[in-house]
């Protein structure tokens, strides 16, 4: 027994303890948080970061939503993982030993049944945290669903409000909803249901080893003093493998929305990996610079899913010429123009692009903010007089470079968007000095009056000396070429016409047969 005039003594060390317990809590907490941050910033970086690096057509068919949802809701969740369940789990790794060892030298018959009722515990988590990640990752894929409803909903909601068809629309967000709320529960129940088993069978570890501790003590052959220390010490034994399972179920959102970051950074997920090279074929750029061909394409096939969507076809396109590149919807001339500025790689044959690329695609690919910035986008120092001329060259006289547009270049109609995208396209030709310049329908959108003034600055574009193809269905653009390339669906025969305007079926050409213009069909204008 303690002497009376030493319990001041063990009041001031069990208050000690108390506040450095208090302490430690605090501050691995706080540090835990600022992990916590720091990771998810890391992690958000790195997964925009390889977005950026990845060829545009690498997440064409990834939804925006999902993005959105993985690097916002998904990353936010791992709060849960970082700040709440590796703590406590290093804290389990550290304290469990010693907590353990300090019962069985205390106690050796305690200590011996805490070995062996403690994996019980450890036992009844992994089974439960199993049940967890299940209902956990169909609790996810539904958010993700969900997402990309209530996006699609918005965007075509004018189109829906048109065809009187907002309300099914509206119903299919509830059936979501009402589903996500279905998963939500069904996570919280077995949530509820593993933090009861938890705690229940440390209850009955404990009561076993108490009963024990209390048969001795009535018997006489255990002293007071500890078996007093032992029940004391005991519940601590238990209560960091406790903590542990009940923060592995508030990280489990957390872990199911990391698979999918993981797999936007290292480019195994739906959105592909833009920096695969391919088995065949190549794509070279900044060669030959002297060379008078701004565009090459050489036997060129392009695949997608083992599927051949492009080629094969061989054209070139010199510089100071304005060339059309026309065929049905599906032939891949769009597929073509991806290949020339690297965003695809052909599966075989060659496409080389020489020098410097101006390009505006189908759509405009506005931004948020001035028009200026919108024209100059990616230049260091925007050029406002550069950008004044470009835009008065396709006819917007009356927008004004500090023209502040809305998300998605809002504000503009769809000609005018269309009008400042080619203006892009002609600034960075400017800007760079590009050698080849790719327009993608440019006229698409236009009525004749702007249409003409398109086809004269692709006009002024070649006389300055550049290399210009031009992809388009519209008559008026392919009568202003001076020379028209046809390509053929690549599932069936290419068609080309000779001099005389006879049809002559031309099989698709192999590489033996390069010599050959091969998928193409090239009419020269005078």
């Amino acid at each position: 027994m303690f002497a009376i005039d030493s319990l001041p003594w063990l009041a001031a060390g069990a208050l000690a303890a108390a506040v450095v317990r208090a302490l430690a809590g605090w501050g691995m907490d706080l540090v835990a948080a600022r992990g916590a941050v720091k990771v998810k910033a890391q992690l958000r970086s790195a997964a925009l970061d390889a977005l950026d690096a990845r060829s545009p057509e690498a997440t064409a068919g990834s939804s925006e939503a999902k993005l959105a949802t993985v690097l916002g809701r998904g990353l936010d969740a791992l709060d849960g993982y970082f700040s709440g369940y590796v703590p406590q789990f290093i804290l389990a790794v550290v304290a469990t030993p010693i907590l353990v060892a300090t019962v069985l030298f205390s106690d050796l018959l305690s200590g011996i049944t805490v070995l062996l009722v403690f994996p019980v515990i450890p036992l009844f988590m992994i089974l439960i945290g199993l049940a967890t990640q299940s209902v956990q990752g169909k609790q996810w894929d539904q958010l993700q669903r969900l997402s990309a409803s209530f996006l699609d909903v918005v965007e075509g909601l004018p189109t829906l409000k048109i065809f009187r068809r907002e309300q099914r629309q509206a119903a299919r967000i509830a059936r979501e909803t009402d589903e996500y709320r279905s998963r939500t529960m069904k996570v919280l129940r077995v949530t509820f249901l593993s933090g009861f088993v938890l705690d229940l069978a440390g209850t009955f570890s404990i009561a076993l080893v108490a009963v024990t501790v209390g048969t001795r003590l009535v018997a006489g052959d255990f002293p007071l003093a500890l078996g007093l220390f032992v029940l004391l010490v005991l519940p601590e034994v238990f209560v960091p493998i406790r903590q542990v399972g009940a923060a592995f179920h508030d990280s489990t959102e957390g872990l199911a929305a990391s698979e999918d970051v993981f797999a936007l950074i290292e480019g195994n997920g739906s959105t592909g990996d833009g920096a695969a090279e391919p088995a065949a074929g190549t794509r070279a750029s900044d060669v030959a610079a002297g060379s008078a061909v701004g565009l090459s394409v050489a036997d060129a096939r392009i695949e997608r899913d083992g599927r051949v969507v492009a080629g094969p076809v061989t054209f070139d396109v010199r510089r100071g010429e304005f060339v059309a590149l026309a065929g049905p919807s599906g032939a891949g001339k769009s597929t073509l123009l991806a290949a020339a500025l690297g965003f695809v790689e052909p599966a075989g044959g060659a496409v080389t692009a020489v020098g410097p690329i101006a390009w505006a695609g189908q759509q405009p690919g506005l931004i948020q903010g001035t028009l200026l910035a919108n024209i100059a986008l990616g230049s260091d120092n925007p050029d406002p007089a550069l950008a004044r001329s470009v835009l008065d060259r396709v006819g917007l006289h009356d927008l004004a470079l500090d023209r502040e547009l809305g998300a998605l270049g809002s504000g503009l109609s769809g000609g005018q968007s269309q009008r400042v995208s080619i203006a892009r396209a002609l600034y960075r030709a400017a800007d760079v000095s590009a050698t080849l310049l790719l327009l993608d329908e440019p006229s698409s959108a236009l009525d004749s009056d702007s249409e003409s003034l398109v086809i004269e600055a692709a006009r002024a574009e070649a006389l300055a000396g550049r290399a210009v193809l031009v992809v388009s269905h519209r008559q008026a653009l392919l009568d202003a070429a001076e020379r028209i390339i046809t390509i053929a669906p690549a599932t069936q025969p290419s068609v080309a016409e000779d001099s005389g305007g006879s049809p002559a079926t031309l099989e698709p050409a192999t590489a033996s047969a390069a010599a050959e213009p091969s998928g193409s069909d090239q009419e020269v204008r005078p």
